[in-house]
């Protein structure tokens, strides 16, 4: 059985994919996308997780890309796969904003996420860019403050 939070990063992963190749308002695009009938039968607190990942790598995007950027050697934010890119985008946001996540679980996540939906060279790519933002950027809110909005 698949954990929640695995799951919960999937919707967000596949959100986050559909965004960048069809752009629209946000708000919209969430609406039309729970209720797609493979999404129709997720939890409340999968879709909480999912839209509090989409939410907060949608708003420090920019951020994030530089933040990418800085650490893909011979690499651009642009150049990247899709699914790598967004699976990046989204695991930088948790290991800079969500101090109430431990990096090794987004790591890994992120990892397997690349290995499902990627390839397996990506699952490699990506968790080489992480782990160096992880034991160089620092995160961006206080740990204690993350744990309160958490």
């Amino acid at each position: 059985m698949i954990r929640k939070r695995t799951r919960a990063r999937e919707c967000a992963l596949q959100f986050l994919y559909q965004l960048e190749i069809n752009p629209a308002p946000l708000e919209e695009l969430l609406k039309e996308f729970w209720n797609l009938d493979d999404q129709k039968d997720v939890s409340d607190d999968i879709r909480e997780f999912s839209e509090a990942v989409i939410r907060g790598t949608w708003e420090h995007r920019d951020e994030i890309d530089r933040v990418v950027n800085n650490y893909a050697d011979n690499w651009t934010i642009g150049r990247m796969a899709a699914i790598d890119r967004n699976i990046l985008r989204f695991a930088v946001f948790e290991l800079l904003y969500r101090g109430d996540i431990p990096p090794k679980v987004t790591i890994n996540e992120a990892v397997n996420l690349a290995k499902k939906f990627s390839q397996e060279e990506s699952g490699k790519f990506v968790n080489g860019i992480l782990d160096k933002i992880n034991h160089t950027e620092q995160p961006r809110i206080p740990k204690a403050d993350a744990e309160k909005d958490g």
